[in-house]
């Protein structure tokens, strides 16, 4: 027997009760959002920041702009107490480009050879070091387009450079500022190039000296990728907690 018109339209009365009940599920997660500081509060971060350490350094420990550049390089997916390992008996017999290469290519391997990748790294130190001979009278050039033309030397790198040794206002993004930015709320950027340019943009100029230290040294003691030390952290009160 056909089923009467007034049975189907109950029927889907109800079934259609049933799917509206279950797209409004008061118990089902939200979705959070992203959230950025405002300028006021990235002022309290860098305002923390600097109480909490006025002067950061580069953990990296070389006598002067060559063989801190010669660290940079080495320091690609390695530690800076790695590398500061392996640096300290070879800067005590290469301190210049010329030495370098006198040194060659074989005994600077035996030097570095706890370091990740040390035969690719060797191999840039010694082209490196060959074109400062070269091309900028054995100085390390301070510009960027100078010293993204020598071997080894990216734009992280560059950036570092050009920031520790000559004093300009740049920010290398490394991995523990790509995780940390967004965390925090500084930047929601998903690539270094993006993440740099955010960070750029937002931090106030008088704090660019050291911004990139901070970041890098809370990255690396305090916010850490899986065990953050909220409790200990001198922005928590202001800090976005992203992804926490």
């Amino acid at each position: 027997m056909a089923e009467s018109s007034r049975a189907r339209t109950s029927k889907v009365r109800r079934s259609s009760g049933t799917r509206e009940q279950k797209k409004q599920k008061p118990d089902e997660p939200c979705a959070v959002k992203f959230k950025m500081l405002s300028p006021a509060e990235i002022c309290r971060v860098f305002d923390a920041f600097q109480a909490a350490d006025p002067s950061p350094k580069s953990e990296l420990v070389a006598p002067n702009a060559y063989t801190f550049l010669v660290s940079v390089i080495l320091s690609a997916q390695a530690t800076d107490k790695s590398v500061n390992k392996a640096t300290e008996p070879l800067f005590k017999v290469v301190d210049t480009p010329e030495k370098m290469l006198a040194l060659g290519v074989e005994k600077l391997e035996d030097y570095i050879k706890s370091i990740g990748l040390y035969h690719a790294k060797a191999r840039h130190v010694m082209e490196m070091s060959r074109q400062l001979v070269e091309n900028f009278g054995s100085a390390v050039p301070d510009t960027r387009e100078k010293l993204e033309s020598l071997s080894g030397v990216g734009r992280k790198t560059a950036n570092v450079v050009l920031n520790v040794i000559y004093g300009q206002k740049t920010m290398p993004v490394d991995t523990h500022i790509l995780r940390i930015a967004p965390r925090i709320g500084l930047a929601a950027g998903k690539t270094p190039e993006k993440v740099e340019e955010e960070l750029l943009k937002c931090i106030p100029d008088k704090y660019m000296n050291h911004a990139h230290h901070w970041l890098i040294l809370h990255g690396r003691y305090v916010c850490t990728a899986r065990s953050p030390k909220c409790e200990e952290c001198c922005i928590q009160a202001v800090c976005a907690r992203n992804g926490l």
